[in-house]
């Protein structure tokens, strides 16, 4: 998947892992920000921590393709 350009202040969704249950994905809301470690580069801030962004990250800009991309993936 190509990965699409982002701005600082936008939210997106992704689909999250749950760390302690592995079987367990969500969609979760998270916001592209400057990350901290390197303020030339894009990170998701998610739960209280940065992640940079990356080409392997699957990003959804609304919540609804999200849902849509969940159903198709996971059910």
């Amino acid at each position: 998947m190509k990965q699409q350009q982002f701005s600082a202040g936008e939210i997106v969704f992704v689909f999250y892992q749950y760390p302690s249950i592995q079987q367990v994905v969500n969609i979760q809301e998270a916001a592209v920000v400057n990350n901290p470690d390197n303020p030339k580069e894009l990170a998701l801030f998610l739960f209280e921590t940065y992640y940079p962004l990356t080409n392997d990250m699957l990003i959804f800009t609304s919540e609804m393709d999200a849902e849509q991309a969940y159903h198709q993936y996971f059910h």
